[in-house]
């Protein structure tokens, strides 16, 4: 059988920034094995699959190696690939999800989602923790999913070469190093190495973390963040009350079919 597959760098305004997603419509759920090898075979940060359900769609993301419970870029990914070519004359989709129902709406030229909100709290770092991230964080977190890292700087941020088999081992799959930005509020570095991913180009879902914390602190429910990573990424978000707003631009990279048996 043939599947449309559509891949889409999503957290830019230009081709080959941001991250790229894999995204599949599907007619009907295939078994998850045959989901999690299409994943590994496209080797990207995640694939994400979809299957209408009434007006909108159930969504589910893979990364190479495991089913993971929220991503953004994918999101965001999916969202342009119905709203701009499956659906053209559409303003708004809301993908149910197993983080629950995430609505994506145009937004100028891009597209803003809406993700839960997570609360964050001090700790103290576990062990083996500070030795494989690096550096002089001045602040420890621990979120919904996340340990987090707060340093002085964006050079700090930028500078880390985490030790990725160490973060590889914690009893957090995602480790998130931030500071504040030069140019943006912020800056953030994704780590989730137990996913398959070493690190992530740009994370739509840090900012369920990332965007209430640096309000917090900044005083502003409005900011912009960019992903230190190699490809490198902009983030817009805006603090709700119980959840945050997520905007960013898409662009289609390839559009084809892949064939896998029945």
């Amino acid at each position: 059988m043939r599947i449309p597959i559509f891949q889409v760098d999503a957290f830019t305004e230009t081709l080959f920034g941001g991250n790229p997603a894999a995204v599949c419509p599907l007619d009907a759920w295939l078994p998850d094995a045959t989901l999690q090898a299409i994943a590994a075979e496209n080797n990207l940060a995640e694939t994400a699959f979809f299957v209408r359900d009434g007006g909108n769609y159930r969504l589910r993301w893979f990364t190479p190696a495991t089913e993971v419970p929220l991503c953004g870029h994918a999101t965001l990914a999916s969202a342009f690939t119905i709203l701009t070519l499956l659906e053209a004359g559409r303003d708004e989709v809301t993908f149910h999800t197993l983080s629950g129902p995430l609505r994506v709406t145009r937004d100028g030229d891009g597209f803003a989602m809406t993700l839960p909100r997570w609360d964050t709290h001090a700790i103290a770092p576990p062990a083996g923790l500070r030795d494989a991230l690096g550096g002089e964080p001045r602040a420890w977190l621990a979120g919904e999913r996340d340990y987090i890292a707060v340093y002085g700087s964006e050079a700090a941020v930028r500078a880390l070469a985490p030790d990725i088999a160490a973060l590889r081992d914690l009893d957090r799959p995602c480790v998130i190093a931030t500071a504040p930005g030069d140019r943006t509020d912020f800056v953030l570095r994704f780590f989730a190495p137990a996913h398959g991913i070493d690190e992530d180009p740009v994370t739509g879902s840090a900012q369920c973390a990332m965007a209430p914390y640096w309000a917090g602190r900044l005083g502003k429910d409005t900011l912009t963040c960019q992903q230190a990573s190699a490809r490198g990424g902009l983030l817009r978000s805006t603090v709700l009350a119980d959840a945050v707003r997520v905007s960013g631009g898409c662009v289609l990279y390839l559009e084809g079919s892949i064939v896998v048996p029945r």
